[in-house]
């Protein structure tokens, strides 16, 4: 039995193994090779790491994670999780793993509206986050969609980047077409509009089963509650990255750089909890 399972191969679960690793528990890291940020080019908003791929960055965790015996990578898919005695079942493609904790990092899926486009622009031309992709659209024409309360905050938020922020209501835009140097944003009633870069909000919702298969405590916004140090609603359950989030935050900040963070908070906290678990079953100490 491992000491800790941790479900996810980016970088809250690369940096969770890491954490892990280094205080010599055994892991087992599996990854499904499918990620949230799967079709972005480059990542940005991380310290010396600014405008490397992400997979360039999985591929030098795992370079990393290479060199800690006790932590082993596996290639699959996991099925189901449940709880088992003292600890954890996970059933995989690869057959069933056992833990005594588990740290889920699965992430989240963007739900993206369909608009013809889109997809194929998602992560590139087309993004939600300004600090990761707004200053290479710096001096051009950037586009806004939607009508939420968000939308005025973005708005001055995108303002010193670009030469002009459009504004595209929900519903306005019907295609999106890439160019030669940005998209050239279709409407419903109106002509086309050329934009260096898109920004959208789109709706998500939990990429993995398992927090509804533990029965862990959710949030209004989708997200697994946890404390500050990683804990879900479960005992020896643990969340990293932006599938989880405290409570008194609206929804998570989706950032690769939070998302290590989140990974180190949750691993630290399965190794205390681990060594706290062994002081309890040892009873109390004599004194000399």
């Amino acid at each position: 039995m491992y000491d800790a399972l941790v479900i996810g191969g980016g970088p809250a679960g690369l940096q969770a193994a890491l954490t892990l690793g280094r205080m010599h528990r055994t892991v087992a890291l599996v990854d499904s090779g499918r990620y949230r940020n799967g079709t972005v080019e480059h990542a940005h908003n991380f310290l010396t790491h600014d405008g490397r791929a992400p997979e360039e960055l999985r591929r030098l965790a795992r370079e990393d994670l290479a060199e800690y015996d006790t932590v082993e990578l596996r290639e699959t898919t996991v099925q189901s999780v449940r709880e088992e005695g003292d600890g954890f079942v996970a059933e995989t493609d690869g057959g069933p793993i056992e833990a005594r904790t588990v740290v889920l990092a699965t992430g989240l899926r963007d739900d993206l509206a369909d608009i013809p486009g889109l997809e194929e622009t998602w992560g590139k031309e087309v993004a939600a986050c300004p600090f990761c992709h707004g200053h290479e659209l710096a001096g051009r024409v950037i586009g806004l969609v939607g009508d939420g309360p968000h939308v005025p905050m973005m708005t001055q938020m995108l303002s010193p980047i670009g030469s002009e922020v459009v504004h595209f209501g929900d519903g306005e835009v019907t295609k999106v077409e890439r160019t030669g140097d940005g998209v050239l944003v279709h409407r419903a009633a109106a002509d086309p509009v050329a934009v260096a870069g898109l920004f959208l909000h789109p709706s998500f919702a939990q990429s993995a089963p398992f927090a509804e298969q533990l029965g862990l405590e959710m949030l209004p916004s989708g997200c697994v509650r946890i404390d500050v140090l990683g804990q879900t609603s479960r005992p020896r359950v643990f969340a990293a990255g932006d599938l989880a989030h405290v409570e008194q935050l609206p929804m998570p900040m989706a950032s690769v750089l939070l998302a290590a963070a989140a990974g180190l908070v949750a691993g630290s906290s399965v190794v205390r909890f681990l060594a706290a678990e062994a002081v309890d079953s040892a009873g109390p100490s004599e004194a000399p």
